[in-house]
């Protein structure tokens, strides 16, 4: 009696759990996603909002390193906020309004997002104030005129066509003040490493305008640069750095005049003195220091609210999914295990029953229902066969069996003498004997894998010789004449015959034994002055055998049975004039050991013809 199946292991609830895993762990996965990417939306319109900052701040600070005071900012505050939709407002440090995007009764900001100062401005709003907080577009009066101007780029293309020709290629960039300079692929400025025939020292000279901002500027530093110098107060002097975008300021120490070499703490503090006196010399020049506000406007960061209402809703929607996945499932697991269980019935009957189950769909089930009971089919023919199997050996084996007992059983009562021809009557029954036996264990040896081959190279025609030599005396005596034809192929062989000879890796006994079979079965069913023809060719990639008689053929219906065991085309003949029934089915394993085919085809009274494709070997 089959034990009941425990409910955790029944499939209709392994289905189920599976199911609600799956859905819990959707919901969480979705949850999660969705707070993900909330989050990461937040943080992207933060960076962008900050980007925005930065990018207010850097122009207004650039207006104001570029313009004497605040009065016609209104205009860029305007257009600012109308492309960030930010609400932008400028003040003194008093408070006191200077420009706002709003109206002027709206109340500002609690607190100023930054302080817009070019003169001590922030190290990112624009590149090249990191090392001095000065707004490198403050020039002041270092601003070319447009004569001097148009001078130093001519200057400029003059270099850069050197440049060119020296294999350097440069384009020309404008500094904030107004001098063209030379920039390279990697962004350095004057080319890097001046090529000799270039280094003409004429663009980098200071101009009229230049050279008079700069005594400005040393006069501004002065005291401060002879106090780091000590007793040396020619030692620091200010110039102005051509090679930097920025073209700030710096200090030069005059080892060159003084062989005095600098600390650097003297260093820091000359080049504190240079930056005291650059915001002294561009303070007209700027406009005064200003708050800057921002306020949120329609780029407001978005707040995330998980209230009680959404957790509710979250948790409501979570909870119809399970419900709504465990009612899917139940349902349709329950039409998946109905015909399951027809199917685990019908295996759990008795094998000699042969259940079959109905085929009610055509999805995987019913494709499995299909193959149960092609499976049923199969066993049930496979039994018939065995049964069949069963009964054709024990009427092979007895038949010998019996006339051997028999001869026996009178020569030992004494009545008949055991005389030379009696002897040689039970030899024949014993070879006879011997050749089923033989028969069956090689075709068990094919069925259980165990079959030894034992290959090597062989001749084609070598091997139909040999055949031909073993069958000739049986085919003589039937009256039938035996031919050999071997076709020769076209080219070379890797071999090195220069006939072009088939070769095959086979084991020449186990195909002679098949041949054999073939001759032998063609002998018996052709008759007297009949003709047995065996041939060879070279085909593609194969070695094509082919034995043809001029017997009595085979009808068309039986042409399917032909390798079947114990089977004959006439029923009527015995095993002493039709074979045992088991030397095709040899035939077909030997074939199939050696990675080949046999086919037959046959017509009624003009004959047969068996075809062996075997590996070529070339």
């Amino acid at each position: 009696m089959t034990r009941p199946i425990p409910l955790r292991k029944r499939l209709l609830v392994r289905l189920l759990i599976t199911s609600v895993l799956i859905a819990i762990c959707s919901v969480a996965a979705t949850a999660w996603l969705a707070v993900e990417t909330t989050t990461r939306a937040i943080q992207e319109e933060q960076g962008q909002v900050l980007t925005e900052d930065m990018d207010i701040l850097r122009q207004l600070s650039g207006y104001a390193a570029t313009h004497r005071d605040w009065s016609g900012v209104g205009k860029t505050v305007r257009a600012l906020s109308d492309r960030t939709g930010r609400r932008i407002a400028l003040t003194a440090p008093d408070r006191t309004p200077i420009a706002d995007s709003e109206t002027r009764d709206t109340a500002l900001p609690p607190r100023a997002a930054a302080a817009v100062d070019p003169l001590h401005t922030d190290t990112f709003t624009e590149p090249g104030a990191q090392r001095t907080g000065i707004d490198p577009r403050a020039v002041g009066p270092f601003r070319l005129p447009r004569a001097e101007r148009e001078r130093v780029r001519l200057l400029a293309e003059k270099r850069r066509a050197c440049f060119s020709i020296n294999g350097v290629e440069t384009t020309i960039t404008q500094m904030p003040s107004g001098r063209s300079v030379l920039v390279d692929e990697d962004g350095t400025v004057d080319g890097g490493q001046v090529p000799t025939p270039c280094a003409d020292g004429v663009l980098n000279t200071p101009t009229a305008t230049e050279e008079k901002a700069l005594t400005e500027l040393n006069t501004y530093a002065g005291d401060c640069l002879k106090g780091v110098g000590g007793k040396f107060p020619s030692l620091f002097a200010a110039t102005v750095d051509f090679t930097d975008r920025s073209m700030l300021t710096r200090y030069l120490g005059r080892k060159a005049e003084t062989g005095i070499d600098t600390t650097r703490d003297q260093d820091k503090k000359a080049q504190e003195c240079v930056d005291r006196a650059r915001r002294q010399q561009l303070e007209p020049y700027v406009a005064p220091a200003a708050e800057l506000f921002l306020g949120r406007g329609d780029s407001a960061v978005p707040h995330f609210d998980m209230s009680a209402a959404n957790k509710a809703k979250v948790t409501g929607v979570a909870g119809l999914v399970l419900a709504l996945t465990v009612a899917v499932t139940v349902l349709v697991a329950t039409r998946l295990v109905r015909p399951l269980r027809a199917l685990t019935h019908a295996a759990q009957q008795p094998p000699e029953q042969h259940v079959r189950v109905p085929v009610t769909t055509q999805d995987e089930t019913g494709i499995l229902a299909v193959a149960f009971n092609d499976l049923a089919d199969r066993r049930e023919r496979m039994e018939a066969q065995r049964k069949a199997m069963v009964a054709d050996i024990a009427h092979e084996l007895r038949t010998p069996l019996t006339n051997i007992r028999g001869w026996l059983e009178v020569t030992r009562d004494g009545v008949v003498d055991p005389d030379p021809e009696l002897l040689a009557s039970l030899h024949d029954e014993a070879v006879v004997l011997q050749r089923v036996i033989d028969d069956l264990q090689d075709l068990a040896a094919a069925d259980a894998g165990t079959l030894r081959l034992h290959r090597e190279p062989v001749r084609a025609d070598e091997l139909l010789e040999q055949v031909v030599a073993a069958h000739r005396v049986a085919a003589e005596g039937a009256g039938v004449r035996l031919h050999m034809s071997v076709a020769a192929s076209q080219g070379s062989h890797s071999s090195g015959d220069s006939d072009g000879t088939p070769w095959l890796d086979a084991d020449p006994v186990r195909m002679r034994q098949a041949l054999g079979n073939l001759v032998s079965n063609a002998i018996r069913h052709t008759p007297a002055d009949g003709t047995i023809t065996l041939s060879c060719r070279r085909q593609d990639d194969e070695v094509v055998f082919e034995v043809a008689d001029t017997g009595s053929g085979i009808a068309p219906e039986d042409l399917p049975s032909v390798f079947e065991r114990f089977w004959r085309a006439e029923k009527s003949r015995s095993r002493r004039t039709g074979g045992s029934g088991l030397g095709l089915s040899i035939v077909r394993q030997l074939v199939t050991a050696h990675g080949g085919t046999v086919t037959v085809t046959s017509e009624l009274g003009t004959g047969s013809v068996f075809t062996l494709r075997l590996p070529d070997a070339g």
